[in-house]
C-alpha cells in the first residue's frame, strides 16, 4: 500500500468494526457505572474533562480529543483553557489543583515513559489538593479515559463517525 493509500485508509470515517462496547453491552454498562462512581466523589467535572482531553491528546484519540472539549464547554469551560491544555505548564490559566490533576493524568497515561511512572512529586502534589476518595476518582477517571482511548484507536473510531 502506498503512503497515499495508507493516508486515505486512515482518513476513512468508518471504524474497523462495531465499537466493542456495543458488541459487548455489559462492558458499556460497566464503564458507565464506573463513570457514575467517579462523579460521586465531588471532583469537579470540569477538572475531569481537562484530564480526559489531555490523556486523549497524548494517546492520539481523535474521538475523545473532539468530544471532551465539547462536554467541557457545556460545563462552562472556556476556549482559552481548552486550547491551552496541551501546554498547561506554560500558561497561567489553571489552578494548582487542576495542575496536580493534569500532571497525574499525564504520568498515569505515559506509564512506559520513565522508570518511576508516577513519581512521588506528582503524587504528593495531588495529595495536597484531593482527599483519598477524590484521588481514587482521579486515578479511576484516568484509567477509564485510557480504556476509551485504546478502544477508539484500536478500531480506528473516527471523530464524528458512526458508533453502531
Amino acid at each position: 500500500m502506498s503512503a497515499t493509500q495508507t493516508l486515505q485508509a486512515r482518513q476513512t470515517p468508518q471504524a474497523r468494526m462495531t465499537h466493542p462496547v456495543f458488541v459487548l453491552p455489559d462492558a458499556r454498562k460497566a464503564l458507565m457505572a464506573l463513570d457514575a462512581a467517579i462523579k460521586a466523589t465531588g471532583v469537579s467535572e470540569r477538572t475531569l474533562e481537562l484530564m480526559h482531553l489531555r490523556a486523549s491528546q497524548i494517546n492520539g484519540c481523535g474521538v475523545c480529543a473532539d468530544m471532551h472539549p465539547k462536554i467541557a464547554r457545556k460545563l462552562g469551560e472556556t476556549d482559552e483553557r481548552l486550547f491551552a491544555v496541551a501546554a498547561w505548564r506554560d500558561t497561567p490559566y489553571f489552578t494548582e489543583a487542576e495542575r496536580a490533576a493534569l500532571a497525574l493524568a499525564e504520568a498515569v497515561t505515559r506509564l512506559a515513559d520513565r522508570a518511576d511512572p508516577v513519581p512521588d512529586d506528582v503524587w504528593n502534589a495531588a495529595v495536597q489538593h484531593y482527599d483519598e476518595a477524590q484521588l481514587a476518582s482521579l486515578v479511576l477517571s484516568i484509567a477509564k479515559i485510557n480504556v476509551w482511548n485504546r478502544l477508539n484507536v484500536a478500531i480506528r473510531q473516527m471523530a464524528g463517525g458512526s458508533w453502531g
